[in-house]
């Protein structure tokens, strides 16, 4: 720890304060709600300053009480005028049986206003109760995947970690905040500030967002090149909204050309059409296993429209994904 304080690597200069809204239903799982909250908290900490400035919100100024002995204070209440650059609702017990119409409404506002939402656990329920999850991608914790499953068949439910689709992040739960929040400041202030943010909590092992129902990023990629699994576990994280070659190189800790080298190299390809055949494949999934339609999938893999997906697509299956499906 000593070592860690002594010799932070600082985010960027240019970095901004982002205000995070954190809404703890009754009942939640405080693991869920630790592992979401704390290495923003260390971010700080870490930073020297305040990268993310975090509140709570609830229906009333009452202590919101979670599945244990522990409580948590809400400094804002359900509707108040917040500027806030993402809002996570993190719920535990059964959240297919919530129904407060109050909450409800003001997250359908807050996606109207543009603010991206997200879901912990529970969570992701809550936002699908609210018809906020049509057209994406998501996940949920294992529990309650069956059940959302059989109330809402036209939801493309993942079995994984966590999945940012555009403005929509969702995560099973539990210490997979953990790397979801890895993914979310390695996306903000760069992957090695994130790696020591991780570190803090001796969480080494960070786990990209497909995981662990798959085989590990190594046996998928087929290299063990550093470089080349931070830009790959950064364009999983990033399916529906594509990075550019800059930015994938920025998280590599390349320059785009090194980056583009050492894909070829390693690869056979370049970082782009690597990252195309990603997405493409991505889609392909969601054509077998989602009731999506053409158009959301498209969108949900980063597509501009159904017609560039489905001539991308065509390309590299031979075949139209109408046909396909």
């Amino acid at each position: 720890m000593d070592e860690i304080s002594a010799k932070p690597t600082k985010p960027t200069p240019s970095a901004v304060t982002r205000r995070i809204g954190v809404l703890p239903v009754p009942g939640f799982a405080m693991m869920s709600y630790a592992s979401l909250v704390e290495p923003m908290r260390a971010a700080n900490l870490l930073a020297g300053r305040t990268l993310y400035d975090m509140v709570n919100f609830a229906t009333s100024a009452a202590p919101v009480p979670s599945s244990g002995a522990a409580v948590v204070m809400p400094q804002a209440m359900v509707g108040d005028a917040q500027q806030l650059d993402y809002l996570f609702v993190v719920a535990g017990g059964d959240p297919t049986r919530y129904a407060d119409r109050a909450v409800m409404n003001w997250l359908a506002r807050l996606a109207r206003e543009g603010v991206p939402l997200g879901g912990v656990s529970g969570g992701p329920i809550i936002l699908a109760r609210t018809g906020l999850m049509a057209g994406r991608r998501m996940t949920v914790h294992w529990e309650h995947a069956a059940a959302l499953a059989e109330i809402s068949p036209h939801l493309a439910i993942e079995r994984t970690l966590y999945v940012i689709d555009r403005d929509r992040v969702t995560c099973a739960g539990g210490t997979a905040a953990i790397d979801l929040m890895h993914a979310l400041i390695t996306q903000h202030h760069g992957a090695d500030f994130a790696r020591q943010v991780s570190d803090w909590f001796m969480h080494t092992d960070v786990r990209p967002s497909v995981g662990p129902q798959r085989a590990g990023l190594v046996e998928r990629v087929g290299t063990t090149a550093p470089a080349i699994l931070d830009a790959v576990a950064a364009m999983e994280a990033h399916v529906g909204e594509p990075l550019t070659l800059a930015r994938l190189a920025g998280f590599a800790s390349l320059s785009p050309r090194q980056l583009n080298r050492l894909f070829t190299e390693k690869l056979g390809r370049s970082t782009m059409r690597y990252y195309r055949e990603l997405r493409l494949d991505k889609a392909q999934s969601l054509l077998r296993n989602s009731p999506l339609s053409l158009t959301e999938i498209a969108l949900a893999t980063g597509f501009a429209s159904s017609s560039h997906f489905s001539r991308a697509y065509s390309e590299r299956y031979g075949r139209s994904p109408s046909s396909y499906r």
